[in-house]
């Protein structure tokens, strides 16, 4: 018997992987802050070492851009060497980082350690998603939605320590306690990270549409037209639910609603922040819903309906968003329809070009994550020309219903052509033909 490869499964029980899940969605939970709690450190940097606040908010845009545009580099490690030291190399990039947060003295070793906290952070997020979907085939969606939910839950459990940290002890003593907290919580877990073996979970694939036989590496994948057409939907949509939830205080403020006293449980709070609470638990509870639905009914089929509900939503928000519960009603849906975008993405890059990559492959469709950090200023200006938040959310409501379009009419069949007569080629001279034409040619490493 040839002998298991490291971090490669020697058992298949039924156990192993939801273990694996679960150990996932709790490394997820712990880098959430390295981008959600960031916000709480800005004032108490700016006040105490003098650094103007846009210029300390410009390592949070170094980190958003590194941890999504190394994605799929980390995704080729964490491919040929598997999750545990991918992810045990984060957690010691994210101790560096936090450590270094706390005793930077300039702006530029604050951006030097955004880019650390980014590469880190990113060799985390993208390797215990692709994790999830080698283990999961069948249920790819719930999978990658489930562990990209502790992304949000985790934020919500995490925020009020490192809060009540600065206010008790200062930002830098926060920083130094939670480089140790969330670097040596990581790097615990990943000793227990495994990768599966090729034929977990496929013999009960309760499959109801097409998926590729083939694996393709991520440069095979990039020459590929049906890859680029995914790659445009997702940036898209991305582009316009982002702009509206970034400005969302700022529309709130603008719309008059923002500190409108809301009556709940016994207690009075401003409009805002209950907005706010809403949307961060739909945000999550959005991810393994919208993942389960698209394994069930079709990643087009879903993506169809949530973009055209995310367009909605941000129509209503534009037309009825001045008055206080129409505010409350929408704002939460936009996040509904919205959260769930990269654990379809992550799902459709398995369905669509195999297991083998798809850490690598779902890392390179979740670039478009950082294509839409760049364009969030576009958001601002339209604004600015316009002298009012309504142009801004209705341009983003039609080009979420236009890859609502796309998605369905042009998408969905192009893509089911691409997998079905990527299944017909079995020979390596046929495949090599095919991917030079533009067609589906997966690597001989084919899996029946």
């Amino acid at each position: 018997m040839k002998p298991a490869k490291l971090n490669d499964a020697t058992v298949s029980h039924p156990r192993t992987r939801w273990l694996q899940l679960l150990i996932g969605v709790l490394c997820m939970g712990l880098i959430a802050n390295l981008q959600y709690s960031w916000t709480l450190f800005v004032r108490p940097m700016h006040d105490t070492m003098g650094w103007q606040e846009h210029s300390i908010q410009i390592a949070f845009s170094i980190f958003i851009i590194v941890e999504t545009w190394l994605g799929p580099v980390e995704g080729m490690l964490v491919d040929r060497y598997g999750p545990r030291p991918v992810v045990a190399g984060g957690a010691v990039l994210i101790f560096i980082a936090w450590t270094m947060n706390a005793y930077a003295s300039s702006l530029p070793v604050l951006y030097l350690a955004a880019v650390i906290s980014g590469v880190g952070a990113g060799s985390v997020y993208g390797t215990c998603v692709g994790n999830a979907l080698k283990w999961f085939p069948e249920k790819r969606g719930f999978a990658s939605g489930l562990t990209a939910t502790g992304f949000g839950v985790g934020a919500a459990l995490t925020v009020i320590p490192i809060a009540n940290a600065i206010k008790a002890h200062g930002y830098q003593a926060a920083f130094l306690t939670f480089a140790a907290i969330l670097g040596g919580s990581i790097l615990f877990l990943s000793l227990f990270l495994v990768r599966p073996s090729t034929h977990v979970g496929k013999k009960s694939a309760p499959r109801r549409f097409v998926e590729t036989r083939h694996n393709f590496t991520t440069g095979q994948m990039l020459k590929t037209p049906v890859f680029w057409v995914m790659y445009v939907v997702f940036a898209a949509v991305s582009t316009g639910g982002l702009i509206a939830t970034a400005q969302l205080g700022l529309i709130a403020r603008d719309f008059g609603v923002a500190k409108v006293p809301m009556a709940i449980l016994g207690t009075t709070i401003p409009l805002l922040t209950l907005t706010l609470s809403i949307d961060n638990l739909v945000n999550g509870l959005t991810r393994p819903l919208g993942g389960f639905l698209s394994d069930r009914l079709g990643r087009e089929n879903v993506m169809f309906i949530i973009f055209l509900g995310l367009g909605g939503a941000l129509l209503g928000l534009a037309q009825f968003g001045h008055t206080p519960i129409a505010f409350l009603i929408c704002a939460p849906l936009i996040f509904l329809c919205w959260g769930e975008t990269y654990a379809i993405s992550s799902a459709l890059a398995g369905d669509t070009f195999g297991s083998a990559h798809v850490t690598a492959n779902a890392g390179a469709l979740y670039t478009t994550k950082g294509v839409a950090a760049l364009l969030v200023p576009l958001g601002s200006i339209i604004k600015e020309m316009t002298g009012d938040w309504t142009t801004v959310l209705v341009v983003c409501a039609a080009i979420s219903m236009a890859s609502a379009l796309v998605s369905k009419l042009m998408l969905s069949p192009m893509r089911k052509t691409f997998i079905e007569r990527g299944n017909l080629l079995d020979n390596p001279a046929e495949m090599k033909a095919g991917l030079d034409d533009g067609n589906p040619s997966p690597r001989p490493d084919v899996a029946h």
